[in-house]
């Protein structure tokens, strides 16, 4: 984390990526133990974290910049837990359906991209301020 005003999106972004990255690893796993009796699915909502973040932002500013520059990073984290733990549709009780969990990893495959690129985007706007 850069501890600087310009780099307020920044830090967001990159712990947004950092979860989406996490998420990955996790869906990779499960997809790893698919026929590993007893798994069950693990997972990851920063989403919910960061939507949390943004409504109780939403009151205290009148910006979103103005909340971003004042946003405690440190909050944006987003704990793994087991999905339906206490749920098995299958006889060795694992519950991970491999198809399910191939269309989520190619969707957060696809929401890593756009945020490493996004991360791209503003430092390229802060070369461009810079005037370099």
């Amino acid at each position: 984390m850069i501890n600087s005003d310009a780099f307020s999106y920044i830090n967001v972004l990159d712990k947004a990526a950092d979860a989406s990255y996490t998420r990955e690893t996790l869906i990779a796993n499960n997809i790893a133990n698919a026929d590993t009796p007893t798994y069950k699915r693990k997972d990851i909502d920063f989403q919910s974290v960061l939507e949390k973040e943004l409504r109780e932002g939403s009151t205290q500013y009148s910006s979103m910049d103005a909340w971003v520059k004042n946003m405690d990073t440190s909050e944006l984290t987003a704990q793994s837990y087991t999905d339906y733990a206490n749920y098995s549709y299958r006889i060795d009780k694992n519950n991970v359906d491999i198809d399910t969990e191939n269309v989520e990893l190619a969707s957060e495959q696809l929401r890593y991209q756009q945020l490493t690129t996004a991360v791209s985007q503003e430092f390229s706007h802060l070369k461009t301020a810079i005037g370099s």
